[in-house]
């Protein structure tokens, strides 16, 4: 089984199990990994770029009033920090991709308390946003 089968039968076990708007996102972010990672046995560096940042695009243009401070904003930055990483030299490796989006959604985690007043009143970070960064 390749990367590419896992990633879709994760998604597919994210949409079951979603709870709420942001679970939901999170599948179809997993949804849109899989389908940019169809057909392949192994992903390289540059296999997970194009992945996080098809995915972002799809789930960006998909909800009609995408909200800054949100699941949306932690893949973006996720997506962004990876392909920085690419643009840099050929050289890069998947775990230096993996780890810059990882380190690219925890930041923009961070950030969601400010972006939007009703976390800000609750002192809380977005759940979907933690929720990507688990992932």
């Amino acid at each position: 089984m390749g990367v590419g089968d896992v990633v879709r039968r994760a998604a597919r076990g994210a949409l079951l199990g979603a709870r709420g708007n942001s679970g939901v996102i999170l599948s179809q972010l997993l949804h849109g990994w899989a389908d940019a990672l169809a057909g392949l046995d192994v992903a390289r560096a540059l296999h997970v770029v194009v992945a996080l940042e098809r995915a972002d695009e799809q789930a960006w243009t998909a909800v009609e009033s995408p909200v800054e401070g949100t699941v949306f904003s932690a893949s973006r930055a996720a997506a962004q920090a990876a392909r920085q990483v690419t643009d840099r030299g050929p050289d890069a490796s998947l775990g230096e991709v993996v780890a810059a989006a990882a380190a690219g959604a925890r930041v923009a985690l961070l950030r969601t308390t400010a972006q939007l007043p009703e976390l800000a009143r609750a002192g809380v970070v977005d759940a979907g946003a933690a929720g990507l960064v688990v992932v």
